[in-house]
């Protein structure tokens, strides 16, 4: 074959190339059952021309507003609650956190602890998330620890090591078939109970992890709520030499007992005896906030209404409760193939934010929507169809329930961000294009305790300029 009979078919080949590329769709060609996918000029054009979301600069312009803060402006806190925010309170009222503020500040003067409790799928498993808030937090209003966990559980924490031993039995109101559920409804407030027949010793050893906060390498009080306790119930704390001092709170539906030491600890056993249920096992500060991470694994969050009321009213009292973060959503987006079947959802998660503002009135509640989800769309990474619509309708359906609402989603970067923020280095998200990473977590946690943390200062302010100056700034 001579040589110019080879350059022409080679062109020839070329221009075949090109003239499928051209002509193909971007969605493919049909053909019965099967599609045929080929390069597309219109699918090439289409990813050429979307938006990529610049993780980094996205990052530092949140950064940035928060830099803005510290200069005590009127303006910028206009801009920051009303001029397209990611973080959005009812009826626009910038003082729906004040109660929250209150008692955080006067937990510290008083040298008591107020709670916050941050619910959520798996996107906040290994303390990831609330470690970050809880950070923040503690740094602001004091305490330390790491919250309440369950006394038996086969989930890690990244902020503390603990074991058990003993007559333990643990069911849980949500898992996989692996898990087992109680024949009540006293679940309490980690959505979960464990049985004790018997004795049983629960273990606790603060992380010595490098890149941990300092503020969770050590705990100075131990906290137990049970309930369904038998006569001869007995529970003792100790640790090392140091001896506690124990308190007792009691409802009729709840206990809750605190060992104080007079100096922070790294370890403590806890070894109860008798017959309960055990509810919560805590690891916290003397004094300050305590966050307390529950994760659920594959949950939409629909199932709290089902818990005890009067259990969980008792509990959130006794635990001084004052701030209940759900985060929830991404588990329901394969199902959520219309506008009718969001809709449902959204008077699901309706009925659960009515339930906490019954069971914990003296609370405030922050909805947290779902972050961008990746998904393949012929041979393409885009944003999972009707995540968006799902998006705007939990934050409608937070404000009109009295709940506020943070929109990760937006503040990733919005519709397509997922992939980018795969792309990072490093990673902050997976390769499912669903869960961060533990940087990419790290990020989101800062980012979500400043955002508080920015009310807060707004807060502070606000004490120091006339309400008539407020009023003409704010508008309102």
């Amino acid at each position: 074959m001579k040589a110019r009979q080879v350059l022409l078919f080679i062109i020839g080949v070329f221009v075949l190339l090109g003239a499928l590329w051209l002509a193909t769709p971007a969605d493919g060609v049909p053909l019965g059952p099967l599609t045929l996918r080929f390069a597309s000029y219109r699918g090439d054009l289409l990813e050429a021309q979307e938006v990529k979301v610049d993780v980094d600069k996205r990052l530092n312009e949140e950064e940035g507003r928060f830099i803005m803060a510290n200069k005590d402006t009127l303006e910028f806190y206009r801009s920051f609650f009303f001029d397209e925010p990611n973080f959005y309170l009812p009826g626009d009222d910038y003082t729906f956190f004040d109660d929250f503020f209150r008692e955080a500040e006067n937990a510290k003067k008083n040298g008591k602890t107020v709670r916050v409790v941050h619910y959520g799928d798996s996107q906040i498993e290994m303390d990831r998330i609330s470690n970050d808030l809880r950070d923040g937090l503690q740094g602001k209003f004091g305490g330390r620890g790491t919250g309440l966990f369950p006394a038996l559980t086969n989930v890690p924490s990244a902020s503390i090591s603990k074991s058990a031993s003993g007559s333990f039995v643990q069911y849980t109101m949500y898992g996989d078939s692996t898990t087992m559920r109680a024949g009540h409804n006293r679940y309490g407030i980690l959505a979960q109970v464990v049985k004790l027949s018997g004795s049983g010793t629960v273990t606790l050893r603060a992380t010595k992890s490098k890149g941990a906060f300092e503020r969770v390498k050590s705990f100075s009080s131990v906290s137990v709520l049970s309930g369904k306790e038998s006569q001869k119930f007995t529970i003792s704390v100790s640790s090392d030499t140091l001896k506690p001092k124990e308190t007792v709170t009691s409802g009729e539906n709840a206990t809750l007992r605190t060992w104080t030491f007079s100096r922070p600890v790294e370890k403590a056993s806890v070894r109860i005896n008798g017959n309960a249920e055990i509810y919560a096992v805590g690891a916290d500060g003397n004094n300050g906030v305590a966050v307390d991470n529950v994760p659920l694994r594959g949950c939409s969050g629909t199932i709290f209404h089902r818990i005890s009321k009067p259990l969980m009213t008792e509990s959130f009292e006794l635990t001084d409760t004052r701030l209940i973060i759900l985060q929830f959503g991404g588990n329901y987006m394969p199902v959520a193939r219309s506008t009718k079947v969001i809709e449902q959802y959204q008077e699901q998660i309706a009925q659960e934010i009515r339930y906490f503002h019954e069971v914990a009135p003296q609370a405030k509640i922050l909805f947290i929507g779902p972050s961008d989800m990746g998904k393949s769309v012929n041979g393409r990474i885009v944003t999972w169809p009707r995540l968006p619509e799902m998006v705007d309708s939990l934050k409608a359906t937070a404000l009109a329930n009295d709940a506020a609402y943070w929109d990760l989603f937006r503040m990733m970067g919005g519709e397509n961000s997922m992939g980018q923020w795969v792309k990072h280095k490093p990673p902050y998200a997976g390769p499912d294009y669903i869960h961060f990473t533990t940087e990419g977590a790290h990020q989101v946690g800062d980012v979500l305790s400043r955002t508080l943390l920015t009310c807060y200062d707004f807060y502070r302010l606000r004490k120091e300029i006339p309400a008539a100056r407020i009023k003409e700034v704010m508008g309102r």
